[in-house]
Formats: structure tokens, C-alpha cells, sequence
């Protein structure tokens, strides 16, 4: 096997690199096309915003590539320097490759244990190489087994269980106080990135009406054109307010946006029926005493945060079984590789030996002809077959052992030379 990976992720390089390192789909398949170009070699590039990889294969009669290589082809790719990028970079080969992408495939090697968005990412990654041809045989079967190891993990373990984003934590919240939203109105205050990121899981449910207010007219009107809403003059707050049954708040104002006493006046003017306020703003725009867990049930954003970190806690309850899972899926995938890779040859000096083997045994009974019994042949062939096992064992186990260990095409190329395989 020679396969390495190289790259930076959320801890080996700051964001601003990461972002100057990363490759658009405009830049991704002509990445692709000068890696196979220039190195000769199986290539997947999977570009994130917490990582930038190159998962990199050539054949065993290759020169490994190495880190040195990829920040020069990275720095003349992006426009930088090798010295500002090689500092860095992480390496890794073979077996510790396999195992790498099998966690980053399960999500153990994520920020956030357990997010399901990497495996898409990985999987987009490959699909684009595939369609470039990019990728050969190994990473063929790489990545479609460090996708069945992710799917396992996925399926017998709660890595995966819960939500860990404020915004998704918040529609929970949310779902908990109503069953059905195709009758609702959302209203949102404030146009901030925080906001849109909750709207955007919000719309999910389809509520019937999204409204958006900001102070800024122009801000207002560019969210609400985002998720199909309408936009409300932020002097009529107090209306929106009456008509929402969920109510996203986002401004951070000072004083305090909705005070107890305009919050009470508000109520006094709605039909009935409970109003759900997720006010993720800091300072908070909701007075907190407004909740009455009745008509008024108020989360914060301290709330929402509490709930995150209970569910990481949980997650991280099955790190371990992924982990165990995660190595029996490399161990099968580096044992049937070695199968794959190994074994024209193994069989090919099992073909040749059985062939000297077969003509000594007939040498010896022809010699001894007449002078044994069918007894003593058979003891003869057996003996002469054990023997042939035992000198196979030998170079048959250490090529095993050096290619689990990563240097097998060494041992693999010395056995064709000493036994003249061809």
C-alpha cells in the first residue's frame, strides 16, 4: 500500500488559512486533474470548513508523496507560499491513513462528535473525483469501506443522537410546545446571521406565514426574501407580536426590546392560544419573567446551550463502541486489502513449489518403486506436502506482518526477485 494523507484541519491551521487553502467545486476538478497530472497518482481532495485533505495513492514502484510536495503544490495552487503552509500540515500513511479516514468518516474526528454532515461532505469529495477518474482501486475501495464503518457507527451506536446546533436545539424546543405548524406564524426580530441560520431550521416545519422586522428596512426585506416572508415595519412590532405564535428575537437591543409591561399590553390583545418566544439574543431581548410556561414560554439562549451540551455529554457516552467499531472495520479492510494485493503472489509461489514439490515426490517413487506399500506413498506425499507448508509459512507471514505495518511492497518485490515469480 502506498497511500498517504495530507492536510490542515480545525486544529492543525487557524480559519483564515483554512480558508485560503479550500477548493471550491470551480477549483476542485482542476486540483484533481494537475494531482493525477503531475504525480501520477490516485487523488480525493475533501475540502470543508474545518479540514483540507488530500488522500493521495500510487503504486508500490512510486516514491511516497510526502508533505514537502503538497504545500508546494498547494502554495502554487492558491497563491502561497510552501513555508507559510507546510508548518501546517499533517501526515499520515497506510494503515494510520486507513484509520483516519474511517474516523473522520464516523465523525470521531469532527468538532462536534457525532454531526452528520461529514459523511455527506466525504462522500461528495469522492463522487467528484470518481468523476474526474481520479480515483483507482485503492481509494475505490477505501472510501466505499470507510462509508460501510460510518454507517455501522451510525446504526449501532447514539453517536449520532440529538441535536447539537443552537438553531436545531431551538426547533425542538419549539416542537415540544405545538404538533402541528401549518397553521402558524413565525415572526423574527432582528436580521442577523444567528437569526437566519434558526430561520432557515424553522422552515422546515412549513408554517403557514414567516414574518421578518428589523430596525433596517433594507435588512428586513433581504431575509424575508430569502425564506419566501414577508417583511414588517418595525414600527409595528406590537402588531407582529399579536399575530405570532413563534417568535424568534435576535437583536441584542439596550434597554431591554420587550420589556414585562409592553409584553403584558401585547397579550391583552391576542385571541388565545400559546406564543413560544426563542430569544437567543445576548444582552436578552425578552424580559424573563414574560414566561409563564401558559400562554408565554420564553428559552434563551442559555437554554438552548444547556440542552447542547446534554446531548454532547450523551454522545460521548458511545465514543468508545464507534472507536471499537471503527478499528474491526480498518483491521477488515487492511486484511483484504493485503488479500487483494498479496495474493497473485502468495499463490502464484504456492503454484511453484507445489510444482517442484509434485516432481521430487515422483522422482523418490520412482526410485523406490516396488519397494513401498500405498501406505508409506501416502505418508511420503504427506510428508513432503507438511514440509512445503512449513517454508511457506515463514515469508508468507512476514510479507502479512510488513504490510500491516505499511512497508510490505518492499518484502512483496524482494519475494518475486529471490523465487523468480514473474
Amino acid at each position: 500500500m502506498n497511500l498517504a494523507v495530507i492536510g490542515c484541519d480545525f486544529r492543525s491551521a487557524p480559519l483564515a488559512l483554512r480558508e485560503r487553502l479550500a477548493f471550491p467545486d470551480a477549483k476542485l476538478e482542476r486540483a484533481l486533474d494537475e494531482l493525477i497530472a503531475r504525480y501520477d497518482c490516485e487523488a480525493v481532495v475533501v475540502s470543508t470548513c474545518n479540514r483540507v485533505e488530500l488522500y493521495l495513492a500510487r503504486s508500490l514502484a512510486e516514491q511516497a508523496l510526502d508533505a514537502g510536495l503538497v504545500a508546494e503544490f498547494l502554495g502554487e495552487f492558491h497563491g502561497l507560499t510552501a513555508a507559510e503552509i507546510r508548518p501546517h500540515l499533517l501526515e499520515r500513511r497506510d494503515s494510520e491513513a486507513v484509520q483516519h479516514l474511517f474516523r473522520v468518516a464516523a465523525s470521531l474526528d469532527s468538532m462536534i462528535v457525532g454531526e452528520g454532515q461529514i459523511a455527506g461532505q466525504l462522500k461528495r469529495a469522492y463522487e467528484k473525483a470518481r468523476g474526474r477518474s481520479a480515483a483507482g482501486p485503492l481509494l475505490n475501495a477505501l472510501f466505499q469501506n470507510a462509508f460501510a464503518a460510518a454507517k455501522r457507527v451510525r446504526h449501532e451506536t447514539g453517536i449520532a443522537k440529538g441535536r447539537v446546533s443552537v438553531s436545531s436545539v431551538a426547533v425542538d424546543f419549539v416542537r415540544e410546545v405545538f404538533t402541528r405548524f401549518d397553521d402558524k406564524t413565525v415572526l423574527v426580530i432582528g436580521a442577523g446571521k444567528m437569526g437566519g441560520l434558526t430561520l432557515r431550521q424553522l422552515r422546515h416545519l412549513n408554517p403557514r406565514e414567516i414574518l421578518v422586522t428589523n430596525r433596517s428596512a433594507e435588512k428586513a426585506q433581504s431575509l424575508a426574501s430569502e425564506c419566501g416572508g414577508t417583511a414588517v415595519p418595525w414600527e409595528q412590532l406590537d402588531d407582529a407580536c399579536v399575530r405570532a405564535d413563534i417568535v424568534l428575537s435576535t437583536t441584542g437591543a439596550e434597554p431591554t426590546l420587550m420589556p414585562w409591561r409592553r409584553w403584558d399590553g401585547i397579550l391583552a390583545r391576542r385571541a388565545g392560544g400559546t406564543v413560544v418566544v426563542i430569544d437567543i439574543a445576548i444582552p436578552r431581548d425578552f424580559d424573563p419573567r414574560i414566561h409563564d410556561g401558559d400562554r408565554t414560554c420564553v428559552f434563551n439562549i442559555d437554554d438552548l446551550k444547556n440542552i447542547r451540551e446534554k446531548t454532547l455529554a450523551e454522545r460521548r457516552k458511545h465514543v468508545a463502541p464507534a472507536e471499537a467499531i471503527v478499528e474491526q472495520e480498518v483491521h477488515r479492510f487492511l486484511k483484504e486489502w493485503t488479500r487483494r494485493r498479496n495474493g497473485p503472489v502468495i499463490a502464484r509461489l504456492t503454484q511453484d513449489c507445489d510444482v517442484k514439490r509434485a516432481a521430487i515426490v515422483a522422482q523418490v517413487m520412482s526410485k523406490l518403486n516396488g519397494r513401498l506399500t500405498d501406505d508409506d506413498k501416502r505418508y511420503l506425499e504427506k510428508a513432503f506436502h507438511l514440509m512445503q507448508n512449513q517454508f511457506l509459512h515463514g515469508p508468507i507471514s512476514a510479507l502479512d506482518e510488513a504490510t500491516h505495518e505499511g512497508h510490505g511492497g518492499n518484502l512483496l518485490e524482494a519475494l518475486r526477485k529471490l523465487f523468480r515469480l514473474e
